[in-house]
Order: structure tokens, then sequence, then C-alpha cells
């Protein structure tokens, strides 16, 4: 059985809405698109392709696919390489035009599906596609997050875990990458149970 690994950016205060760009999101108005751009360093780059290594499929939101589509097989360099080269999927209420080469739309049962995918490939990547890995969350239908934060408040925006998220433990697999523009890399694995409570006044 291979591994679902989501990867997201957010800000201190939870915010992913649109980290790309100006017009990726802009859903309720939302006015920071783009506010992940000025805080890329080269620490990031090493480190987003590092977190690449062995992956074999993408699963992507529609809005993210539409997005990935319309840049990537246009793009050089390895990250295009190995986006053009490997199965897209892509998790959408609606019938859609895929012209993205490899890339297939997934049936109404997504849990089924996705589970699907995980016993086809080694290592499925979500990125961004922020619903999607709302909806993986809850049905803790996944197995890594990597969770790139930077250092800026936003406010208002779609928060990471916005609702229905199942209580779990997560173990940080190594230790956390800071890189010189402040953005921290915490890279987790799914673990069994849910979180232990406790009193902290009975501790000497």
């Amino acid at each position: 059985m291979g591994l679902i690994h989501i990867d997201l950016f957010t800000t201190v205060d939870g915010v992913a809405q649109a980290p790309g760009g100006p017009n990726e999101d802009t859903d309720s108005g939302f006015a920071f698109g783009g506010w992940q751009a000025p805080l890329i360093d080269e620490v990031v780059g090493e480190q987003v392709e590092a977190g690449m290594v062995g992956m074999d499929a993408l699963l992507l939101g529609r809005r993210t696919y539409d997005i990935f589509a319309s840049y990537w097989p246009y793009a050089e360099g390895s990250i295009a390489r190995l986006f053009n080269s490997i199965p897209k999927y892509v998790a959408s209420r609606q019938a859609l035009d895929l012209e993205w080469a490899d890339s297939t739309l997934l049936g109404p049962d997504l849990p089924a599906a996705v589970r699907e995918l995980r016993d086809r490939h080694a290592a499925v990547h979500v990125i961004g596609s922020l619903d999607l890995a709302q909806t993986l969350f809850a049905e803790r239908l996944f197995d890594r997050l990597t969770l790139w934060v930077y250092p800026i408040l936003l406010g208002a925006g779609k928060k990471v875990f916005a609702g229905g998220v199942v209580p779990s433990n997560l173990r940080l697999i190594e230790p956390a990458v800071s890189s010189p523009n402040g953005a921290v890399l915490q890279r987790y694995e799914l673990i069994d149970g849910t979180p232990a409570v406790g009193d902290m006044g009975a501790i000497d």
C-alpha cells in the first residue's frame, strides 16, 4: 500500500487561500492572493523539490488542476518534467475537459477512489487543493502532512483546518526546517489513536 501526502502552505494564523497568485482564489473578496511569492527563497525551493522525490501521482482539486494544467505543460525544469510524466487525478463533482496528458477524473465516491489510488501508487501527492485536503482530513485519508508555515498574519481567508477534521495524532518525522525568509517546514505522519488529555495541575 502506498502513501497519500498532503502538501500545504499556510500563514501563522492558518490561512491557506491563494498562496500562489492574485487570481488563484478570490472567493469572499480575498485580497492577498500571492502572499507566498515574496517569501520564497532558496531553502524553500530546495525543500519543495526534495519533498517530491518518489512522487508517482498527483491528486488535485478542480481549481488547482486548472491552474497547474495552464502552466506546467509549457514549463521547463525538474518539477515540470515530473508533473508532466506522472498520472494526474482530479476530484470534482463537475464533468471536466481534462486536456493535460494522463489526467483522469475520479468517480463520485471520493473516499473509495482515493483508497484505490493508495493501492495503485507508492506516493500520491495532494498539492494545494484546500477543499480536497479538508475532505481527506475529515476521512482520515492521508498518511503524510507537509506543512509550510509562513511568518505573516492575514486574518481573513480560507483556513487549513476549517472544520470537520477528525481528532488525530501526528508524529513529526524529521526536524523542522526554517528558511532565511522565516518559512518553517514541518513534515508529519498520521499515527494511530486520538489525542490524549491530562491535567496540568496534577504535574509537580
